[in-house]
C-alpha cells in the first residue's frame, strides 16, 4: 500500500506523540486510582525567558529604577516592604497572602547559556552546562518509578510535542494538546485502516504499530479526560484549555502524578510590558480558576504547581524599552501543602552583577531535587545524581 507524503507526515505526528503508548497503558489499565493523598506535580513552562525583576520588583530598590527608567513596575502589589509582585498577576498575590505560595529568587547555574534552545535544554535535562544529556529530569524519574513499582506512576504534556524534560532512557510521556481531537483523529476511516496493512519497512511498520495502539487506547484517554465534569469555569485562553484539561484528568481515575504545561512567549525585546502583561493576565486567570477548581474538590493539599523559565533577563532595559537574554531568575510555587510561605529567600544583589547580568545564588538543581525527594518520594541521588542537599519549603 502506498501512501503519499503528506498522509505520512499527518499519520507520523500522530504516532510520535505516542511513541511510548503500551507503557502508559500499562499504567492506565490498573484498575486502582492514585492512592488517598498522592502528591500530583504541574509544571507550568515560562518559555521565552521571563523578565524576573518586572515579576518580583524589588520596590526600594534605586539601580531597578535607574537601570529601567521607562519599563520599570511602578505600581506593584505589596508582598511586604521591600518587594512587589506585577500588578497582573494579583491572584498570585492573593495566594501569597493566604501562605499558598512560595517564591525563590535568583535561581540558575553555573557558567550560563544565553540561548533559548540550550539552556532550555539544560533546566530540562538537569545537566551541568558544558554537558548534554538525552533525557530529562522528569522522564529519569519515570525510569526509577518504573523500575521499583509494579504499576509504574506516569506523566503527561498537554503538547502536540513531547519535551525533552519527560523523556527517559527507558520510560516517556505522553504528549497530547486535546484529548478529544486525539480520539476523533484515532476513529478517522482513513486511520483505522491504515495499520492492518503490512509494510516491509522497518520503520514504517513501527509507526503503523504505534499508530494501532492509538487508535485501540484514544477512547479510553478521552473518557478519562470527561470522567469528572468540572464546575468551575476556566478563561478561554489556550492556557485556561490546557488546564481545564489537567483538572478534568487529575478528578478522574487516571494514574497520573506528573503534568506540564507551557505558556509564552516571553522574549520581550521589544516593547516588554505589553506583552508580559497580557502573558500574566492569563497566567493569572487560568491559575484562579484551576487553584479554585482544587480546593473546591478538596485535592489543593495534594497539588504542587511549580513554575520556571529557561533564563531571566538582563538588568538594564535595551533601547527598544525591552530586556536582552540574562542569566537567574525565580520560581514560583503554589500548593496547599507549603511548609515555608512567601519570599523564600533575598532577592537579588542588582549592585554585584557578571556583566550586566545577575549573580545566581540558588542552583536549580538543588530545587529539583527537593521535588523529587519531599514531593514525589523519588530517589533525586540517582534521578539527578544531586548530593549537595535540598530546601524544606515542601
Amino acid at each position: 500500500m502506498l501512501i503519499k507524503r503528506r498522509e505520512f507526515l499527518k499519520i507520523s505526528s500522530l504516532a510520535t506523540a505516542s511513541l511510548l503508548m503500551p507503557n502508559f497503558l500499562k499504567a492506565l489499565t490498573v484498575d486502582e486510582a492514585l492512592e488517598p493523598n498522592q502528591k500530583i506535580l504541574i509544571v507550568l513552562q515560562f518559555t521565552g525567558g521571563n523578565d524576573g525583576l518586572n515579576t518580583i520588583i524589588p520596590v526600594r530598590n534605586d539601580i531597578y529604577f535607574k537601570e529601567r527608567n521607562s519599563i520599570a513596575i511602578k505600581n506593584s502589589l505589596s508582598l511586604n516592604d521591600e518587594t512587589g509582585i506585577n500588578p497582573a498577576l494579583s491572584y498570585f498575590k492573593e495566594l501569597h497572602d493566604n501562605g499558598e505560595l512560595s517564591v525563590m529568587n535568583n535561581v540558575g547555574y553555573p557558567d550560563p547559556d544565553k540561548s533559548h534552545f540550550r539552556s532550555m535544554d539544560i533546566w530540562h535535562s538537569a545537566s551541568k552546562s558544558d554537558e548534554y544529556l538525552e533525557t530529562g529530569w522528569l522522564g529519569r524519574f519515570l525510569d526509577e518509578e518504573c523500575y521499583r513499582c509494579e504499576h509504574p506512576t506516569q506523566a503527561l504534556e498537554v503538547d502536540d510535542m513531547l519535551s525533552l524534560a519527560l523523556k527517559g532512557g527507558q520510560n516517556k510521556a505522553f504528549a497530547f494538546k486535546d484529548p478529544k481531537r486525539l480520539y476523533q483523529t484515532s476513529q478517522e476511516k482513513y486511520f483505522k485502516s491504515l495499520y492492518d496493512h503490512h509494510h516491509e519497512d522497518d520503520t514504517v511498520s513501527y509507526l503503523y504499530q504505534t499508530l494501532g495502539s492509538t487508535i485501540n487506547n484514544a477512547g479510553y484517554i478521552f473518557e478519562k479526560s470527561k470522567a469528572r465534569k468540572t464546575e468551575q469555569a476556566y478563561p478561554n485562553s489556550q492556557l485556561g484549555k490546557d488546564f481545564k484539561t489537567v483538572a478534568s484528568l487529575i478528578k478522574s481515575d487516571i494514574n497520573t502524578r506528573v503534568y506540564y504545561i507551557s505558556v509564552g512567549s516571553f522574549d520581550t525585546h521589544v516593547n516588554q510590558n505589553e506583552r508580559q502583561q497580557k502573558l500574566f493576565g492569563d497566567i493569572n486567570e487560568a491559575v484562579q480558576s484551576f487553584v479554585t477548581d482544587m480546593k473546591s474538590n478538596g485535592l489543593f493539599e495534594d497539588i504542587l504547581l511549580m513554575t520556571f523559565s529557561e533564563f531571566g533577563r538582563r538588568v538594564a532595559q535595551n533601547a527598544s524599552n525591552g530586556t536582552d537574554h540574562g542569566t537567574a531568575n525565580q520560581m514560583f510555587f503554589i500548593s496547599g501543602g507549603l511548609k515555608k510561605k512567601g519570599l523564600l529567600n533575598p532577592l537579588p544583589d542588582l549592585a554585584d552583577l557578571n556583566e550586566g547580568d545577575l549573580m545566581y545564588s540558588e542552583d536549580f538543581r538543588k530545587v529539583y531535587a527537593t521535588i523529587l525527594k519531599n514531593w514525589l518520594k523519588a530517589d533525586a541521588s540517582k534521578v539527578l545524581g544531586w548530593k549537595n542537599g535540598i530546601y524544606d519549603f515542601i
